[in-house]
């Protein structure tokens, strides 16, 4: 009985053991494939016609403010007042009645100053592999700035190279590290599900529908 016992927890420890090398590969690999792509300034980045903001809960479970939504959002503002992207697609989830990311980043963009005319709502950015390929093949945009916090943009610009986009990312301001722990924990995971919907399970999204076309 002992002995079984045993075994059971070595093959558990070893399990781990093997799921965190996978982790720490996953984390390096995107990290290093993006990173000639990633800018922290809005006039460092090359222009492009279409932003994709990567959407987030406005309030956090508390109802607070989410700084990972305003940070976005302000960096959204500044790169379209720039004069570096014409057009945002705001790509979020709103399958919960009540919660509405894309009309939150909306509101929130044109309380900034943007034209709710230069807004695109993609209602159906469930994940960010969703969120990524539907800004091509619904939105016909093969060549993206992609607005979200630093370690969002390394994993999505890989999704979006893997998926034959030229996109750069431009890193909205993170937040204080106290209140992203459990962010950067679900990271690490979600960087290795990245690896097996590209390369193993060739993952689609949940939905795609008729194009969307963005003028001029």
């Amino acid at each position: 009985m002992f002995r079984w016992i045993r075994r059971l927890i070595v093959w558990g420890l070893f399990g781990l053991f093997l799921f965190a090398i996978a982790a720490v590969y996953s984390h390096k690999h995107i990290a290093k494939e993006a990173a000639h792509f990633l800018f922290d300034s809005v006039d460092s980045i090359p222009s492009c016609k279409t932003a994709l903001v990567l959407g987030t809960a406005a309030k956090t479970r508390f109802g607070l403010e989410n700084y990972f939504f305003s940070n976005r959002m302000a960096k959204a503002a500044e790169l379209y007042h720039s004069g570096k992207v014409k057009h945002l697609i705001l790509s979020g989830d709103n399958h919960v009645k009540g919660y509405d990311e894309p009309e939150d980043m909306r509101l929130a963009l044109i309380a900034l100053g943007v034209p709710d005319s230069c807004l695109h709502l993609d209602y159906a950015g469930f994940r960010t592999l969703d969120s990524i390929v539907r800004a091509k093949e619904v939105f016909g945009q093969d060549e993206l700035i992609i607005v979200s916090q630093q370690f969002h943009n390394e994993r999505a610009i890989y999704l979006a190279q893997q998926n034959g986009l030229k996109v750069y990312g431009i890193n909205a301001a993170d937040v204080p590290q106290y209140s992203s722990y459990f962010s950067q924990f679900r990271e690490y995971l979600a960087r290795g599900k990245a690896l097996l919907d590209i390369h193993v399970l060739k993952t689609q999204p949940h939905f795609l529908g008729e194009k969307i076309t963005i003028g001029n």
